[in-house]
């Protein structure tokens, strides 16, 4: 997608939207694709499925800690 097609499916400015696609791109998570005058975004697999693979270890250690708050917060209404 273009970077104005992209913005338009977000409520703030396309200046905003092509600052964040700059970045995304620097790190590697977009791809662009120069087609005549519009610049092209394309997503990364390989680096979304590494930013995933990191990250997955700490959604597992922050769910844990969540369903424990949830057991504890359920333990303690009931003994109200």
């Amino acid at each position: 997608m273009t970077a104005g097609a992209i913005a338009s499916n977000f409520d703030t400015a396309r200046p905003t939207v092509s600052k964040h696609l700059q970045i995304l791109t620097e790190c590697e998570l977009l791809k662009q694709e120069q087609n005549g005058r519009e610049i092209y975004y394309h997503l990364n697999p390989q680096k979304i499925k590494e930013i995933a693979d990191f990250i997955e270890p700490f959604r597992k250690l922050w769910d844990d800690r969540f369903n424990k708050l949830e057991a504890i917060m359920k333990k303690s209404r009931s003994n109200k």
